[in-house]
């Protein structure tokens, strides 16, 4: 027969057990909650900025496809690689130009002209871009250049430069012009292959003489992808332009106005054929 002591004794180790469960419950649940609330955010955002260092190492490698393609006269060329996080989408020459990018270009004398006959030349280079909501970051592969936006604020960056110089040994400027063109939109994501090729038909070079003359370039953006700060930046920087007083937003080549050493310019235009992403 238990006494009531006994029984008062058994009751208290009890109460002692399901306190001690219940703590260290609550220390896993605490834990659990605290690698939840600080730590996957922080494995997420890892993984975004991996997916956007991937993109950036991709966007290079096509962008010495693209080289291949245009300077080396390489016909056809394809890689396969990996989109994570976001969507690489490719818009053409002609895909809605009112609000695409282009570059401006035209002289004094109104030399340069576009096929048309019509000054200034404008060129409409498309792009490849790669767009990620969670690593909050836009790039894409515009006329030959890499170039990098953060999607939530203003200003972009040159990642890789395009094959444009200025020698002034001779006095000659050279700049390229490098189209995209699709028979639709085309977009990917996971594990794909980019194929593309140059469409010969569409190639050509222009020398014009501009000795005594400015020339004048322009960089208009997309309204979906502002990369105004990056090419800018190029103008002025790499390329030693400086703005046009009398025309805001055009930049002026640095090319040599002394009739005694003549100045060209010269023009060189290409179409890049997407196949396939």
């Amino acid at each position: 027969m238990q006494t009531g002591r006994n029984r008062k004794k058994e009751t208290d180790r009890a109460v002692s057990e399901s306190i001690g469960f219940i703590l260290v419950f609550g220390i896993i649940i605490t834990g659990i909650g605290l690698v939840t609330l600080y730590g996957y955010p922080m494995l997420l955002q890892q993984q975004s900025n991996s997916d956007k260092q991937i993109m950036e190492k991709n966007m290079i490698v096509l962008q010495n496809d693209l080289k291949s393609l245009a300077f080396k006269t390489v016909p056809y060329k394809e890689t396969s690689l990996k989109v994570g996080g976001g969507a690489l989408t490719v818009y053409n020459m002609s895909y809605d130009t009112a609000k695409s990018s282009s570059f401006s270009i035209y002289d004094d004398n109104n030399q340069i002209k576009d096929d048309g006959g019509i000054s200034p030349l404008k060129f409409y280079p498309g792009d490849m871009r790669y767009e990620s909501l969670s690593a909050q970051t836009g790039m894409s592969l515009e006329n030959g250049a890499v170039v990098e936006r953060m999607l939530a604020t203003e200003g972009s960056v040159m990642l890789a430069q395009p094959r444009w110089f200025y020698d002034s040994q001779t006095n000659t400027a050279v700049i390229y012009l490098i189209g995209f063109n699709t028979t639709d939109i085309m977009a990917q994501t996971g594990i794909g292959t980019v194929k593309m090729e140059l469409d010969q038909t569409k190639t050509n070079s222009t020398q014009y003489d501009v000795t005594g003359e400015k020339v004048h370039i322009k960089y208009d953006p997309n309204d979906n992808a502002d990369y105004s700060a990056a090419w800018n930046n190029y103008f002025v920087n790499t390329m030693k332009m400086t703005e046009d007083p009398y025309d805001p937003g055009y930049y002026l080549l640095p090319l040599d106005s002394d009739p005694l050493k003549p100045a060209r310019l010269v023009i060189n235009r290409y179409e890049i054929r997407i196949i396939s992403v």
